[in-house]
């Protein structure tokens, strides 16, 4: 069992899990979910198209609403909790940050694939620069080794990223794959490690809780398992686990259910489920220890 701490949650509904909503919630979605999580007491929550700021493109799938439109309903909405996005270099740019910026932004995850670090110095800067808290967001995770990960994880922290994230961005990881690359990036880094993991196996919750006994202090969800492929953590589920362990995550258990119940899973297709295209990404190709 792990010592019980405070763990960070970061919901990722209105981004990630803008995947499962084809980028179509409206900004009114957007400002009932936010005031939702928000009064549970979500702590940092995450809006933008599911391939970050400037994703709503011909290649990445067109938003209902334009960027700025959800993030003023986000902003407007939000009382406590952070607000926070995603950017990808060579999708997002540098006049996406500074327009997050000005809609009250103050969490940038600059997402990059786990073997390209070295292109999001400038971003990780600049969201500095801007007053942010900058977090590295290493994409695809399972297909390096531990040691690999370390190398990367170590140049974010060099161009000075607070956090850097594990993101298991098939749900190809086990439990051993998780713990081994959490605790090789522990010994590696300074900063505070965080965990995003999609449940293409069912590992989800289990590679979360396994992240943590290793030293991560920060990990994602979606209300309802929304995500990309088989979708992700589910924050109701996750806080539910964390508050049965004794982990303290600020998060009140039974308004994040009615959060998850009530008001994000009536504007959704259909449940998030694990399909066979789903598990055949978690499958191939296979994940080294």
């Amino acid at each position: 069992m792990p010592d019980p701490r405070f763990i960070r949650i970061m919901d990722s509904t209105l981004r990630d899990g803008s995947h499962a909503k084809a980028h179509q919630f409206t900004a009114e979605q957007v400002g009932q979910v936010v005031a939702a999580l928000d009064a549970a007491g979500v702590p940092v929550i995450e809006v933008s198209h599911g391939d970050g700021l400037g994703g709503s493109s011909f290649q990445y799938g067109f938003s209902l609403e334009p960027q700025e439109k959800l993030l003023e309903a986000a902003q407007r909405a939000i009382r406590r909790a952070k607000l926070a996005v995603l950017l990808i270099p060579g999708i997002g740019t540098a006049e996406d940050l500074e327009m997050a910026g000005e809609y009250g932004v103050s969490v940038a995850r600059i997402c990059t694939h786990v073997t390209e670090a070295d292109i999001c110095e400038q971003h990780i800067q600049m969201a500095k620069k801007l007053g942010m808290e900058a977090v590295g967001f290493l994409m695809m995770a399972h297909m390096v080794e531990p040691h690999e990960l370390c190398e990367q994880g170590r140049r974010m922290e060099s161009y000075g990223a607070d956090c850097v994230y594990v993101v298991d961005s098939a749900g190809a990881m086990t439990p051993y794959d998780m713990r081994a690359r959490i605790s090789a990036l522990r010994e590696a880094i300074g900063i505070d490690i965080g965990v995003h993991a999609h449940n293409n196996l069912s590992f989800s919750v289990a590679n979360s809780l396994v992240a943590m006994e290793e030293g991560a202090t920060c990990i994602d969800g979606c209300t309802c398992g929304l995500g990309g492929g088989a979708g992700n953590t589910q924050t109701e589920v996750l806080v539910a686990v964390l508050d049965k362990l004794g982990v303290e995550t600020g998060i009140d258990t039974f308004e994040i259910m009615d959060v998850g119940e009530d008001i994000v899973r009536p504007i959704i297709y259909r449940p998030q489920i694990i399909d066979r295209a789903g598990l055949t990404l978690g499958t191939r190709p296979k994940s080294r220890p």
